[in-house]
């Protein structure tokens, strides 16, 4: 079952007065439950692709299938979908600084609307899961970068998505550190069939992917 798929996206930019294509006639199927890595050099537009597919801008054309239905950031309900069906993985956490480690988790599910008790229970879940049990009443300037990291990805996965969304995950982490991160990738994968899309410029990470693509000069190969 494909779940995310993007067809025939372009996108251009216009910096001083010059047009910059990024992407050309790009397109990605995902499949429910795979594993699937974009490289490329810097700037060539790895960001652009996954924040498109992820709701957060517009291709100037082509579209975006979720779960068979056709999407944009100017879709009616984009705010729920992104919510409810796509978890989204920074290089940079966007942990909110004030709340602990389980107050971070459940913020997703408490805007969703659900009720307290149960959002807290499935935030514990997920930090047990994810090795971050003895964490859960630390907060972010509290952890250490691997763990602040690993918190991130608790939280995308707090509203069960259909897909996780990578973008450089592990750009700000040690080899260790890295993964570290890399491995819960994998174990989600294998043990939950989460689906993830991951972009990286770090093309030995990428080979502990299902699937792996190298965006250059604006197309996948």
């Amino acid at each position: 079952m494909i779940c995310l798929a993007g067809y025939s996206l372009y996108k251009n930019y216009v910096d001083r007065s010059q047009k910059i294509e990024v992407l050309k006639d790009t397109s990605l199927e995902v499949e429910s439950g795979s594993l699937v890595c974009i490289t490329g050099k810097s700037g060539c537009g790895k960001s652009t692709l996954l924040h498109i597919l992820g709701l957060l801008d517009d291709p100037d054309s082509g579209l975006v299938r979720i779960n068979g239905g056709e999407v944009s950031s100017r879709h009616a309900k984009a705010h729920m979908i992104r919510n409810k069906d796509i978890g989204f993985v920074f290089q940079f956490h966007y942990l909110v600084d004030d709340l602990n480690a389980t107050e971070n988790v459940a913020l997703p599910l408490l805007i969703g609307g659900q009720n307290k008790s149960a959002a807290f229970g499935r935030a514990r879940e997920l930090l047990r899961i994810l090795d971050m049990e003895s964490r859960a009443l630390q907060y972010p300037n509290q952890l250490s970068g691997g763990e602040q990291q690993r918190l991130a990805l608790a939280r995308a996965l707090a509203n069960r998505p259909s897909i996780v969304l990578a973008d450089e995950p592990t750009g700000n982490l040690d080899p260790q550190h890295s993964n570290e991160v890399w491995d819960l990738f994998q174990k989600l994968n294998g043990e939950l069939g989460q689906t993830f899309v991951i972009v990286t410029h770090e093309p030995e990470l990428a080979k502990r992917s299902h699937i792996a693509y190298e965006l250059r000069d604006g197309i996948l190969h």
